[in-house]
């Protein structure tokens, strides 16, 4: 006897929310290397005869350059998910970001290539974030589609928690490495050839998704976008769905503006400003990112319980006032590695919740027809404004006592996450299948 409709949508259903977890699992192993493995050895592909200053912005840069090219990534394969379908493109943009990952493990130094190194990783890492903005431009809406309506916000918190859990996973990997590795110096024998491992091991694991999802995944049944209709990009940003992009954006600035504080900022800050160690900051941070992935699936089911626009107004304040609270706390009293492993584990979870309920609530934003598009273009472009934090912190460090700047941005990011809330309306009930469309 065969498989009735119910068990076939169950199997898809649960083979979508797997493959939607690995896949944001891989993207996001894929956005941190740089800032985990390569974090200790920055000189490695600077020219020793280059300014502190300008060595700080060129490695901010190799950050910078993925995210800024996001959107691109975004606008490409989310057109093509919209009309061609989910899958393909997911795989597509999974095998691209899986060759550029393999490449950037085959750089040499500067002490080898000089300025061809640095310029080499940035163009490198550029290219890579087309295809990793349109990884989950494709995957992520899938995973909601197959949802069950109850249980889309503990789903969105669930494929989200792969975040943190992929920024754990890198920091202990680093601080293995380290520690079974020499890695005092640009000349180390991690700065020559063990910070490849990462890099590679993650190229491996992205052409292994490219099959999974060949194998296991298959099409939901919502309308796709016609060769008769406008593209989905046209019809986003110059049809009546503008303003759900422009509201969307509003809240995702501040969303990605307090993941930077926390997750790029803050690693260098507990060096520099609180002395810890390479293996301290690397524990800390893996703790932090621990207990961000516990609890994005229970902010996921609050939103689902309160209703997605009151979870993001209440939120927004929480990060407003108790985030940058904590953070300024954490940078003025300058605990030891104990205390300031408790503190940035609390901060983590009251700055970087937005995250739990946002795969839904952007699914739920657009209609089906633009959906990946109108997803991945909010997600995305909301990035590149945040992304040039360095030079925010360095012009807020002119005017500000030290240590006050990044609280200061945490606070910002609250207030857009609370505007941001505030213009959108209320999404927990659309029905993906019907093709709601919000205001």
């Amino acid at each position: 006897m065969g498989a009735g409709p119910d068990r076939t949508d169950r199997r898809s259903r649960t083979a979508a929310l797997r493959a939607g977890i690995l896949a944001f699992f891989v993207d996001q192993l894929d956005i941190y290397l740089p800032v985990l493995v390569l974090a200790s050895i920055g000189g490695y592909f600077v020219p020793a005869d280059v300014s502190a200053s300008t060595s700080a912005v060129l490695t901010a840069l190799v950050f910078a350059a993925t995210l800024v090219t996001r959107p691109l990534g975004a606008m490409v394969f989310g057109h093509r998910a919209d009309i061609r379908g989910r899958v393909r493109t997911t795989q597509i943009a999974t095998a691209g970001f899986g060759v550029v990952t393999l490449l950037i493990a085959a750089l040499p130094g500067a002490g080898t290539a000089g300025y061809f190194s640095i310029g080499a990783l940035i163009a490198l890492r550029a290219v890579n974030g087309v295809f990793l903005g349109g990884a989950y431009t494709a995957a992520v809406p899938l995973a909601m589609e197959w949802s069950a309506p109850r249980r889309r916000g503990v789903v969105a918190g669930l494929v989200l928690a792969a975040a943190p859990t992929a920024y754990a996973t890198l920091a202990l990997v680093t601080l293995l490495l380290q520690q079974l590795i020499p890695s005092d110096g640009s000349d180390s024998a991690y700065a020559r050839w063990g910070w490849r491992i990462p890099f590679v091991v993650v190229g491996l694991l992205a052409f292994a998704l490219v099959v999974h999802y060949g194998r296991r995944v298959r099409e939901p049944e919502t309308r796709r976008s016609s060769a008769r209709e406008r593209s989905p990009l046209a019809q986003l940003l110059t049809g009546p769905h503008r303003r759900a992009l422009l509201q969307v954006l509003v809240l995702m600035s501040g969303v990605w503006l307090a993941n930077n504080m926390v997750s790029a900022v803050l690693p260098g800050l507990l060096g520099s400003r609180l002395g810890l160690t390479g293996p301290q900051v690397s524990l800390t941070m893996a703790v932090e990112a621990i207990a961000l992935a516990l609890s994005l699936p229970l902010w996921g089911a609050l939103s689902q319980r309160w209703g997605r626009r009151p979870f993001y107004l209440g939120y927004g304040v929480v990060m407003a006032v108790l985030g940058s609270g904590l953070y300024l706390l954490l940078m003025t009293a300058r605990p030891g590695p104990a205390g300031a492993l408790v503190l940035v584990a609390v901060l983590g979870v009251l700055t970087l919740g937005t995250l739990g309920p946002i795969a839904a609530y952007l699914t739920e934003r657009f209609p089906s027809q633009l959906r990946a598009t109108g997803f991945g273009v909010g997600y995305s472009l909301a990035l590149v404004i945040p992304a040039f934090y360095a030079f925010y912190l360095s012009g807020l460090g002119r005017v500000l006592p030290d240590g006050f700047a990044p609280p200061v941005l945490v606070a910002l990011a609250g207030i857009l996450v609370l505007v941001g809330a505030a213009l959108g309306p209320e999404t927990r009930d659309v029905d993906l299948a019907a093709n709601d469309r919000l205001p």
